[in-house]
């Protein structure tokens, strides 16, 4: 069950929006509104109640319901349960479900630029990455990028600064890399490819199986919170940080455009806000739950936590480049959306030198 503090200030937060629009519309109107009621389906690519990314989705459910007083109703499916977790982005533009919770670098193959709304190697960590989407324009351009297909997309959540995963064998050099099968999606899988890899994309509840079977021999997830929830532990024994591919991971909630327009304001401005409060909560959620997970595997389980080499970092960061590059050169709509999205990243990370790296710096003599 969700915390009913949290739940509690999600609610108060969201209803002071709904409020608003309530108090501006027309008596008439209002009461025209009270009378409608909605059920809505939202499909995820995780499983049921995973811990974080699946209870994302639940507490969205649960909070829309209580703020609109039981007008709009949305009932989660996990992963498998009415579609496969891939498909997640086809069963909301066709209207089968109205919405939908999941990354948007699983949909690189369909829109190329994506991922970019996800995760980009070395690149904005989630504070950044927030402030991109709301108030740097990152927002806009998603927005437009996804419209072709009927779908509106919205900031879902966020993992922070993911662990740079699961390991068979130990690595102690880029060598170690070299025709190692690996679970890693987006643009960090295009990475892992460039050095050698063999980037293999598979959704969370299909992951386990395969590392302990050997179909293949490493694996990222999310970080100690997820990783210790799947007992990844027990199908590999070295765990590597940092984090380079996904340094601060963003999740979408997307809505079938018609299906929102059908809502009337009150009810899309509860959606809305809804989605802001759940993006924030999650990253609160990993930001506490990670570091006991992280006790958890090493003090319980004894796993072997360790850095990549620093030449292993250099040649990722090396391949990074060339892969943005090509990234840009091939598609016009990753061109100009990256472009957009370094401007914001340069800027933000000057002034975080100054702040946030700083204050890590001294607080970490």
């Amino acid at each position: 069950m969700n915390n009913p503090v949290r739940v509690t200030l999600l609610v108060l937060l969201s209803a002071l929006t709904a409020a608003c629009s309530e108090n501006s519309a027309p008596q008439q109107g209002a009461e025209q509104t009270t009378q409608q009621t909605f059920e809505w389906k939202m499909v995820t690519a995780w499983p049921k109640n995973f811990p974080g990314l699946g209870r994302g989705p639940e507490t969205f459910a649960d909070v829309v319901e209580k703020m609109s007083a039981g007008r709009l109703k949305v009932t989660v499916y996990g992963a498998g349960e009415l579609v496969p977790g891939f498909e997640v982005f086809d069963t909301v533009s066709q209207g089968t479900a109205q919405m939908g919770h999941a990354g948007a670098y699983y949909w690189k193959g369909k829109i190329p630029a994506a991922p970019i709304f996800s995760a980009i190697p070395f690149g904005m960590n989630a504070i950044e990455m927030n402030a991109w989407l709301q108030y740097g324009g990152g927002m806009e351009l998603w927005r437009e990028l996804y419209a072709p297909f009927n779908v509106i997309p919205f900031a879902g959540g966020n993992s922070g600064v993911q662990m740079a995963g699961w390991f068979k064998d130990e690595i102690t050099s880029l060598e170690d890399f070299r025709g190692l099968k690996m679970r890693i999606p987006g643009l960090g899988g295009e990475v892992f490819k460039e050095v050698g890899g063999v980037p293999v994309t598979l959704t969370g509840g299909e992951i386990f199986v395969a590392l302990q079977t050997g179909a293949i021999d490493a694996t990222e997830w999310v970080g100690p919170y997820n990783d210790l929830a799947f007992g990844l532990h027990r199908a590999a024994d070295y765990y590597y940080h940092s984090g380079w591919h996904e340094p601060g991971t963003a999740l979408e909630f997307i809505v079938n455009k018609d299906a929102f327009n059908a809502l009337p304001d009150d009810l899309q401005a509860i959606v809305e806000t809804a989605t802001r409060a759940v993006n924030q909560d999650m990253l609160d959620e990993y930001t506490a739950r990670n570091n006991n997970a992280m006790q958890t595997l090493i003090e319980e389980h004894g796993v072997q936590v360790r850095p990549l080499p620093d030449d292993v970092i250099r040649a990722l960061r090396a391949a990074t480049t060339r892969v943005m590059e090509k990234q840009a050169a091939n598609d016009a709509d990753f061109a100009r959306i990256y472009k957009a999205y370094q401007s914001f990243y340069r800027d933000v990370a000057q002034y975080h030198a100054l702040s946030e790296k700083a204050y890590y710096n001294n607080r970490d003599k």
